[in-house]
């Protein structure tokens, strides 16, 4: 949903809004990219909220039906990317496919746990994106299975090289947000 602010006529995304309200931390922190950054994305605390999954998954949906070819299987990454595209998974009617970090050492011990057939053409589900390492990881794995990538979707990108490392990966990448929508200059 989007509003216009009537003092300055600037059009203001409501769920952007909602997201930085509830995740938007202020301070010094260390990213997974080892970067330090004045302010952080607590990705867990916009993801445990009914209201913003379920606007998430509206979203990611909308994405997901103009992709061209069609997409058979949506992919998400633990821990983070579980609810994203769980949330997905359910607004398109698309199967997901769920990703661990490192192979599990019992059981069936796989990496990937869902049904991924060769050739599926897969979109991977993303929580914030700095550099893209997690997203590229996963999209990787997604590949050795035999999936085809056919995009990589984030909820926020920081905007700090995390699409050119998509793209120069030779993968497609579209942000719901960036830190600007967020009212985040730094």
């Amino acid at each position: 949903m989007n509003t216009t602010n009537e003092n300055s006529g600037a059009v203001v995304d409501s769920l952007a809004q909602r997201i930085a309200e509830v995740a938007l931390l202020r301070g010094e922190f260390t990213l997974r990219s080892g970067r330090t950054s004045s302010y952080y994305l607590d990705k867990y605390l916009f993801e445990t909220q009914p209201d913003i999954l379920a606007a998430l998954g509206a979203r990611f949906a909308a994405a997901i039906d103009k992709i061209e070819g069609g997409v058979d299987r949506l992919a998400g990454a633990e821990l983070g990317g579980i609810p994203l595209v769980t949330a997905a998974s359910m607004a398109t009617g698309l199967p997901s496919v769920l990703i661990r970090n490192q192979k599990k050492d019992y059981g069936t011990a796989k990496q990937l746990e869902g049904v991924l057939n060769a050739g599926d053409r897969v979109v991977f589900v993303e929580d914030v994106v700095t550099t893209a390492g997690q997203a590229l990881e996963a999209a990787k794995v997604l590949s050795e299975c035999g999936a085809t990538v056919v995009k990589i979707i984030a909820v926020i990108d920081r905007q700090e090289g995390g699409r050119e490392n998509v793209e120069g990966a030779g993968y497609e990448f579209e942000a719901l947000f960036t830190k600007k929508d967020l009212g985040i200059g730094e």
